[in-house]
């Protein structure tokens, strides 16, 4: 199973045993949480995951995410959520408060994946930057290029782009293929190139403390 790879439009299931933790997660960490999962050989888990897409429309996550808590209610011992607020503006955090439902900490895959703390240092440095992820890298042309509509109208990338004056891709694995494709979109967003390795960060901390207890 390692190596998943989901179509942003993709829901995914991953029930490796009998798991005591179901994982609410983006699909866009599919791929992350499987590798984690089956590397470390944990059992307390199974995954769930939505389509990646939905960042894009933001409004889809906190409904679906309320349905798959109330589905999940008696079959687990605990739920827990990997996603940042992304795009909700707030509303997925009143929806876990009000379900007692606990999430990975962070505004966003970025700082959890840089490992918060680390991310905060780069703050100020960062605030004109655009950042990919593997996910992402790997399907820019998808989420991104398609997905905003750049490839219909090339003339809207002053209007998305504008602001910002650099990619940072947060590699997750040493990958040359992904950071050729993350120099690439770098180009054709006419921007600067940084690349910095992460890890999992702590979403591989974050759910080794899960698995533990």
């Amino acid at each position: 199973m390692t190596g998943v790879d989901l179509k942003p439009s993709d829901e995914f299931e991953f029930k490796p045993g009998h798991g005591k933790v179901l994982l609410l997660a983006c699909g866009a960490l599919a791929r992350e949480i499987v590798d984690l999962i089956e590397r470390n050989r944990w059992s307390a888990f199974d995954l769930q995951c939505l389509p990646a897409k939905w960042h894009n429309t933001p409004e889809k996550i906190v409904p679906a995410l309320r349905a798959k808590i109330a589905a999940a209610r008696g079959r687990y011992q605990s739920i827990f959520v990997l996603y940042g607020d992304c795009g909700t503006g707030g509303a997925l955090d009143r929806l876990l408060a009000e379900e007692g439902v606990e999430r990975i900490a962070g505004p966003h895959c970025y700082a959890f994946f840089s490992g918060n703390v680390e991310f905060e240092t780069h703050a100020d440095d960062d605030v004109t930057a655009f950042f990919l992820t593997d996910y992402l890298a790997r399907h820019f042309d998808k989420l991104i290029w398609q997905g905003l509509g750049l490839d219909r109208h090339p003339e809207l990338l002053p209007d998305y782009f504008g602001n910002y004056t650099k990619i940072v891709f947060l590699a997750q694995t040493r990958n040359e293929d992904l950071t050729r494709q993350a120099e690439d979109a770098a180009k054709r967003l006419g921007l600067g190139f940084e690349y910095r390795f992460t890890g999992y960060g702590d979403l591989e901390s974050d759910l080794a403390q899960r698995a533990e207890a």
